[in-house]
C-alpha cells in the first residue's frame, strides 16, 4: 500500500516586524491587553512590493532542500492561500514557474486557516491514488493586505508569512488519516464582505478588509476542534495518550490551551509559536510544523496532530507519523 508521507519542511516570515509596542503608537491598544487575551507579541509584515508567491517561494525551497530534492522532482503542487498574488493564473501556477518546474498539475485551495490542512489532504490522495509520487504542500499568506489598521479587534491579531511541506509516497505509513469539513451558515461571523464578483466599485477600503465577531468565533472554534479531536482519535483507534504532538493553527493562545486540554496534553507536547507570528491563516500550521522540526522537538516516528478552524466556517485535522 502507498502511503504519503511528509520527507521536508520549510517556512518564511517577512523580515519586517510589527510588535504590540509598535501598535500601540497608532491603535487604541496596549502590549498587555494584547498578551492577555491572545498571546501574540508581534507579527511580520509584507513589504511594498513583496507579495504572497514571494514567500511561498522562499518556504517552498526551503522545504525542497530539506527533504534533498531538486524542485524538478515536484509532480504536484497545491497551495493553500486567501490572499493571491492575482486573480488569475494561481499562486500555485507562479509558484511553479519560480521553481522552474514545467507540466505537472498546480492550484490553490481556499480554506482559510485551515487550508494548509486542506491541501495535504488534497495531495495526499493524489499520492495514495498514483497520480503523484512528490507533492509540494504550501500555505502562504499577506494578510496585512485585508487589514484595517483602524479596527483593533482584527488589526491586532493577524500577520503575514508562509509554510511548506514535500509530501512523497512511501511503503512507511506517513498521513494517517484527514478529516475535513465546512458550514458556509457561519459565513458572517468571519469574512471579507466583498469579492470580485461583486464588483470593483463595492469594494472600498472598509468593505473589503476582515470583519470578525470575535466571541462568537472563539466559542465556536474550541467547540469545534474538540469534536475534530475525538473524531480523529475514533477513526484510528487510538487515546489520547497516544499523541507525540499537538500542532494547531496559531491563532489564539486561550485557543490552542483549550484544544490541548481536550487532548489532557501538557503544553510542552503542543508547538506554539503565535507568539512570533500572529494568525497567519494558512500559513501558521506548516510554520509551527517546521519551527518544531527544525529546533529538534519532533523526531522521526512520533505521532503528530495538526488541526485548524477558519473562516467558512472551515475546519479539519491530520493525524500523521513524522
Amino acid at each position: 500500500m502507498t502511503h504519503a508521507r511528509i520527507t521536508g519542511t520549510g517556512s518564511y516570515l517577512p523580515e519586517k516586524v510589527l510588535t504590540n509596542f509598535d501598535l500601540e503608537k497608532f491603535v487604541d491598544t496596549s502590549d498587555q491587553w494584547i498578551r492577555e487575551r491572545t498571546g501574540i507579541e508581534k507579527r511580520h509584515v509584507a513589504i511594498e512590493g513583496q507579495s504572497t508567491v514571494d514567500l511561498a517561494e522562499r518556504a517552498a525551497r526551503n522545504a525542497i532542500d530539506s527533504a534533498g530534492i531538486k524542485p524538478q522532482d515536484i509532480d504536484l503542487i497545491v497551495v493553500a492561500t486567501t490572499t493571491p498574488d492575482r486573480i488569475f493564473p494561481s499562486t500555485a501556477c507562479l509558484l511553479q514557474s519560480r521553481l522552474d518546474v514545467h507540466g505537472c498539475p498546480a492550484f490553490d485551495i481556499q480554506a482559510v486557516c485551515t487550508g494548509f490542512v486542506y491541501a495535504l489532504g488534497v495531495a495526499e490522495k493524489f499520492i495514495k491514488s498514483g497520480s503523484s509520487r512528490r507533492a509540494l504542500v504550501v500555505g502562504a499568506e499577506t494578510l496585512s493586505r485585508l487589514l484595517n489598521w483602524n479596527d483593533r479587534s482584527t488589526c491586532v491579531l493577524f500577520g503575514d508569512g508562509a509554510g511548506a511541506v514535500v509530501l512523497e509516497a512511501s511503503e512507511e505509513p506517513g498521513i494517517l488519516s484527514t478529516h475535513l469539513h465546512a458550514d458556509g451558515d457561519y459565513e458572517a461571523l468571519l469574512r471579507v464582505p466583498y469579492g470580485v464578483s461583486q464588483g470593483f466599485e463595492a469594494m472600498d477600503e472598509v468593505n473589503s478588509k476582515i470583519e470578525m465577531r470575535g466571541n462568537e468565533v472563539f466559542k465556536m472554534a474550541v467547540n469545534t476542534l474538540g469534536r475534530i479531536v475525538d473524531e480523529t482519535l475514533a477513526a484510528n483507534e487510538l487515546e489520547k495518550t497516544d499523541i507525540d504532538w499537538l500542532v494547531p493553527h496559531q491563532a489564539n493562545i486561550r485557543i490552542i490551551q483549550a484544544t490541548a486540554r481536550k487532548l489532557k496534553m501538557p503544553m510542552e507536547r503542543v508547538v506554539v509559536t503565535v507568539q512570533e507570528h500572529g494568525n497567519t491563516s494558512a500559513a501558521s500550521v506548516p510554520l509551527a510544523l517546521d519551527t518544531a522540526v527544525r529546533d529538534g522537538r519532533i523526531q522521526r516516528g512520533e505521532l503528530l496532530l495538526l488541526e485548524a478552524f477558519g473562516g467558512g466556517f472551515t475546519w479539519g485535522s491530520a493525524l500523521l507519523r513524522y
